[in-house]
C-alpha cells in the first residue's frame, strides 16, 4: 500500500504525526546520571541531589497544571479528598468507634505480655535464679490467657476493619461511577483516551487498595503506636525517652515526605496515562503507521513516554529511600541507647532487670507498628493521589443547566450557530437552519467541513458557542437529558455493544419495552435473521468474552435502540458507514415506515442518502454554501453537483 504513495507526499504526511525535528529531548540531559567512572563520588552525590531537585520542580509544575480545570480532566485538591473520606467515615461513625475500640483492646492485651515477661524476669532475679514453681506457673498461664484474648480481639478487630473498608470502598466506587456517567460528552472527547482509561482502571485499583487495606491499617497502626507509648512511659519514662526522641526526630522527615510525595504520585499517574494514550493511538492507527512507514517513530514515542515515566518514578524512589533510611536509624539507635541508659540506671538501683527487659521488648513492639504505620501512610499517599484524580472527574462542571420550560411543538430551529473546540478558532460560522416536522434533511460536504459538529449541535450534544438551537421554542441544552433524548437523538458511526444479552443491549434506550417491542425494533433494522440464529436468541450474551458481533451487527443494535427511544427528530451521523452499500441501502429503505412523520437529519458521504432527502445542505468550511433539493442543486451546477458527479462516477 505504501508503495502507491508518492515518496514526497508520504514524508510530508508522516511529518504531521511528528513533532518538529529540533524539539528538545523529553528528558533533559541534566536528569541523566554521569557514566560510571567519569565523576568523583562527591560530585556524583551532588549531581544526584541536583537531579532530585529538578524532578521535584517538574512534579510541582505538573501539579499546578493538573489543578487547572481547563487542561483536560482536572484533579481534586488534597483537602477535597480528606473532606470526602471524613464524610464517608462520619456516616459510619459507630463502626469506626468499634474498630478503634477493638484494636485498642487487642493492642492493650498484646502490650501486657512484655510487662508480664518483665515481672517474670524480676521474680527469677529476686529468687536468685530459683523461683517458686507456682509463681512461674501462674505467670505463664496468665501470659497464655492474655495471648488467647489478644488473638480473639485481633480477629474481631480485623473483621470489623474489613467491613469498614469494604463499605467505604463500595460507596466510593459508586460515587466515581456516577461522576463518570455525568461527565459532559464534550469533556470526555477533549480528554485523552489514556487519561480516562488510567483513571477508571489503575486509579480505581489504587483507591481500592487504599480504602480496603490502608485505611483500616492506618487506624490500627495509630491506636497501637499510641498505646505502646503509654505503656512504655508507665514502665519507665527514662527508658522510654530514647525511643520517643528518635521517633520525634524522624517525624520531621516523615512530614517532609508527606508534603512532597503527592505531587510525585500525581505525576506518575499522568505518565501512565501518556503511555496508554500513545499505545492506543499506535494500535488504532496501525494501518496508517504501516502506510507511512512510521513504525520507528511510534516506537520512539513509546520509549520517550517510558523515559518520562521513569524519571517520575525515580523522584518517588528517592523520597522513599531517604524516608526509609531515617526510619532505620530511628529504629536502631534506641536499642543501643536504651541498653546503655538502662545499665547506668540499674547500677544506681533506679530500674530493675525486668524494667529493662520490658523496655527492650516495647522498643520492638513500638517500631513494628510504627514502621507499618509509615508504610501504610505511603500506601495511603498513592491512594490519595489516585483519589484526587478520580474526584477530579466529579469536579468537572456540567455543560448545561436544565430549565423549567418545555417544548411546544417539534420544530427545530438553529440561528447564527457557531462552535469552537478552542477559543478563537470557530469551526462553524453563523449557520441558520430551520427543520419542519417530518422533513428529511441531508447534510453533505467534504471531510472536516463541520458536518458532524453541526449534527452534534442539532442533537443537543454540544451547546453552541454562538447562536441558539431550539426545539419547540426551548433551547436544547436547557432540557433535562431524559426529555432531550425523547425529542432529538443522535446515532453516530461510533457504537458500543455492552456485555449483556441482546435484549438488554436494545432495551437500553427504553427500559421495559418488552419482548415484542425489541423484536419489532430488530425487524425494522433488518436484524431478525442473525438474532434468531443465535444460540439463545434475545437472551444470548454479547460482548467481551461472549458472542462477538460484527461491526454491521453492532450498528444494527445501535439503530434498534434509536427506534425504541422513539424521538421525533433523528440525527444520523453516517449511521450506516460500517455496513456494505447494498445492505445499508436496504436498511435505510426498511426504516422508511418508521421515519415517516419524523424529522430526519442524515449526515453522510454516501450521496444516495442525499438523493432521497427533501432538502440538502452542503457544508463547506463551516458554512452552508448550498441548500435545496437534489434537482435544484443539480440544476445550480454548484458544489453539490460536483460532489454528485464524483460519487456516481
Amino acid at each position: 500500500m505504501s508503495d502507491l504513495l508518492d515518496p514526497e507526499l508520504r514524508a510530508r504526511s508522516a511529518r504531521t504525526w511528528r513533532d518538529a525535528d529540533d524539539r528538545p529531548p523529553v528528558v533533559p540531559d541534566l536528569l541523566h546520571p554521569p557514566d560510571p567512572g567519569t565523576t568523583r563520588l562527591r560530585d556524583r552525590h551532588r549531581l544526584l541531589w541536583q537531579r532530585h531537585a529538578l524532578r521535584r520542580e517538574r512534579a510541582q509544575a505538573h501539579l499546578m497544571t493538573a489543578l487547572d480545570p481547563d487542561r483536560g480532566l482536572p484533579v481534586a485538591r488534597s483537602r477535597t479528598v480528606v473532606d470526602y473520606l471524613r464524610g464517608l467515615l462520619r456516616e459510619r461513625s459507630r463502626l469506626v468507634a468499634l474498630v478503634i475500640l477493638a484494636n485498642g483492646l487487642a493492642a492493650a492485651t498484646a502490650l501486657a505480655v512484655p510487662r508480664l515477661l518483665g515481672n517474670l524476669v524480676d521474680e527469677v532475679d529476686l529468687a536468685g535464679g530459683d523461683p517458686a514453681s507456682g509463681v512461674v506457673r501462674d505467670l505463664v498461664l496468665l501470659v497464655v490467657v492474655v495471648l488467647v484474648a489478644q488473638a480473639v480481639l485481633t480477629y474481631a478487630a480485623k473483621g470489623l476493619a474489613a467491613v469498614l473498608g469494604q463499605g467505604v470502598l463500595a460507596q466510593a466506587r459508586e460515587h466515581v461511577i456516577r461522576a463518570v456517567l455525568r461527565l459532559p460528552l464534550g469533556k470526555v472527547e477533549s480528554a485523552s483516551t489514556g487519561d480516562l482509561v488510567t483513571r477508571v482502571t489503575r486509579d480505581v485499583g489504587s483507591m481500592s487498595g487504599a480504602v480496603r487495606w490502608a485505611l483500616p491499617e492506618f487506624i490500627i497502626g495509630v491506636v497501637t503506636v499510641l498505646l505502646t507509648v503509654v505503656f512504655m512511659v508507665l514502665n519507665s519514662w527514662a527508658l522510654a525517652l530514647p525511643t520517643l526522641v528518635t521517633a520525634s526526630l524522624s517525624l520531621f522527615q516523615i512530614r517532609r515526605y508527606l508534603q512532597q510525595a503527592p505531587a510525585g504520585y500525581l505525576l506518575e499517574g499522568a505518565t501512565y496515562s501518556d503511555i496508554k494514550t500513545t499505545l492506543t493511538e499506535t494500535v488504532e492507527g496501525a494501518r496508517t503507521v504501516e502506510a507511512y512507514r512510521m513504525q520507528q517513530d511510534r516506537r520512539s514515542a513509546g520509549v520517550d513516554d517510558i523515559q518520562v515515566s521513569s524519571q517520575a518514578e525515580r523522584y518517588g524512589l528517592v523520597l522513599r529511600n531517604v524516608l526509609f533510611a531515617v526510619m532505620d536509624m530511628a529504629f536502631s539507635l534506641p536499642r543501643v541507647i536504651t541498653l546503655v541508659v538502662g545499665a547506668w540506671l540499674y547500677s544506681r538501683d533506679a530500674v530493675t532487670i525486668g524494667d529493662i527487659t520490658t523496655a527492650m521488648l516495647y522498643i520492638e513492639t513500638f517500631y513494628g507498628p510504627f514502621d507499618r504505620l509509615v508504610g501504610t501512610i505511603d500506601r495511603l499517599q498513592v491512594g490519595v493521589a489516585s483519589t484526587t484524580r478520580l474526584l477530579g472527574i466529579a469536579e468537572v462542571p456540567p455543560d448545561r443547566t436544565a430549565g423549567e420550560d418545555r417544548p411546544e411543538g417539534s420544530t427545530l430551529v438553529g440561528q447564527g450557530l457557531r462552535y469552537a473546540y478552542r477559543p478563537g478558532h470557530d469551526v462553524l460560522h453563523g449557520i441558520d437552519l430551520r427543520l419542519e416536522p417530518g422533513e428529511r434533511l441531508a447534510i453533505v460536504g467534504p471531510s472536516g467541513s463541520g458536518k458532524s459538529t453541526l449534527g452534534r449541535l442539532i442533537s443537543g450534544i454540544h451547546a453552541p458557542t454562538g447562536g441558539t438551537v431550539q426545539v419547540g421554542g426551548v433551547e436544547l441544552t436547557e432540557l433535562p437529558l431524559e426529555l432531550l433524548r425523547t425529542e432529538v437523538a443522535l446515532v453516530t458511526q461510533e457504537h458500543h455493544v455492552f456485555r449483556g444479552s441482546v435484549r438488554d443491549n436494545v432495551e437500553l434506550a427504553r427500559d421495559g419495552a418488552g419482548e415484542d417491542g425489541v423484536w419489532r425494533a430488530l425487524a425494522t433494522v433488518d436484524a431478525l435473521g442473525w438474532v434468531r440464529a443465535l444460540p439463545q436468541g434475545l437472551d444470548t450474551v454479547l460482548g467481551s468474552g461472549h458472542h462477538e458481533v460484527t461491526p454491521a451487527q453492532a450498528q444494527q443494535i445501535a439503530l434498534a435502540r434509536l427506534i425504541l427511544a422513539d424521538p421525533h427528530t433523528l440525527v444520523l451521523d453516517e449511521a450506516t458507514s460500517l455496513i456494505d452499500p447494498r445492505t445499508a441501502r436496504h436498511l435505510e429503505g426498511s426504516m422508511n415506515a418508521l421515519l415517516t412523520g419524523r424529522t430526519v437529519v442524515a449526515i453522510a458521504h454516501r450521496l444516495h442518502t442525499a438523493h432521497d432527502a427533501d432538502r440538502i445542505a452542503v457544508v463547506q468550511d463551516g458554512r452552508v454554501v448550498e441548500l435545496g433539493s437534489h434537482d435544484e442543486l443539480m440544476a445550480a451546477e454548484g458544489e453539490y453537483a460536483a460532489l454528485w458527479r464524483a460519487w456516481t462516477s
